[in-house]
């Protein structure tokens, strides 16, 4: 395999392009897709997601996994897994929090991780044999250990239904931690966390895509990932952790 430096550089290229395309639209008038339920889905999501595995497929071998048009080809060991706006709610109301989420997977391993919030021309980037960076910075987990000098990001996953037993068990885990922040991009959440914004994210039920390039970024920065109970629809238990404090 070749050197994850270079296909970090892909995953950069293909993220930059496809987050110049969604700022280019921006508050133009954007034809919606899908708004049922809690989700929503814009054509400029399913835009984005072409631009991006064009590039990736032009550049490498891999299979990719997409938000928008799932499997490309049979999964291998090796594979990119791709969110072409993490938080389309947000970039429709105008909310400057969505990004563009690129990651390289090995099984179930985030192995390489790139994420660009484009609203603020930020490009978080990290592989497993290399430091966190934000643009041409290292970036690192925060050192708080108590949760009650910590904020927590979190999210309520899109479903249609939930269970009274869960948002018991929710509000009872928000009252440890001195502040809760929902911000609608599980993906920026991630990297809140690695460049030490926040102390800790943890969602269950989200998107391997939501999650996946955030927590090779995380881990790069310092931080303790933990991704269980995968589903067959590539749903995930996701808690990102700054080391010293236990979610």
């Amino acid at each position: 395999m070749q050197n994850l430096d270079s296909f970090v550089e892909v995953a950069k290229s293909a993220a930059l392009l496809a987050g110049q395309h969604i700022k280019d639209q921006k508050n133009k008038d954007l034809e919606i897709l899908l708004n049922e339920g809690r989700d929503i889905k814009l054509q400029l999501d399913v835009d984005a997601e072409k631009i991006i595995k064009e590039y990736l497929s032009l550049n490498s071998v891999f299979p990719i996994l997409a938000e928008e048009s799932g499997i490309s080809e049979k999964i291998d060991q090796l594979y990119w897994v791709v969110d072409p706006l993490d938080g389309t709610s947000n970039f429709l109301r105008n909310i400057p929090i969505s990004c563009v989420s690129i990651a390289l997977m090995n099984n179930l391993e985030p192995i390489l991780g790139v994420i660009y919030d484009f609203n603020n021309n930020d490009l978080y980037f990290a592989h497993n044999e290399s430091q966190a960076y934000l643009n041409d910075a290292k970036i690192y987990v925060s050192s708080t250990s108590l949760k009650s000098d910590a904020t927590l990001v979190t999210g309520i996953p899109a479903k249609k239904n939930y269970l009274d037993e869960e948002f018991k068990n929710m509000i009872a885990d928000f009252q440890s931690w001195k502040k809760i922040r929902m911000i609608g991009s599980a993906a920026m959440a991630s990297v809140y966390v690695a460049s030490g914004k926040a102390d800790a994210y943890s969602e269950n039920g989200i998107f391997l895509w939501d999650i996946a390039a955030g927590a090779a970024i995380v881990k790069s920065a310092g931080g303790k990932v933990s991704l269980q109970n995968f589903t067959s629809d590539y749903r995930v238990d996701a808690t990102f952790t700054n080391q010293n404090i236990s979610s």
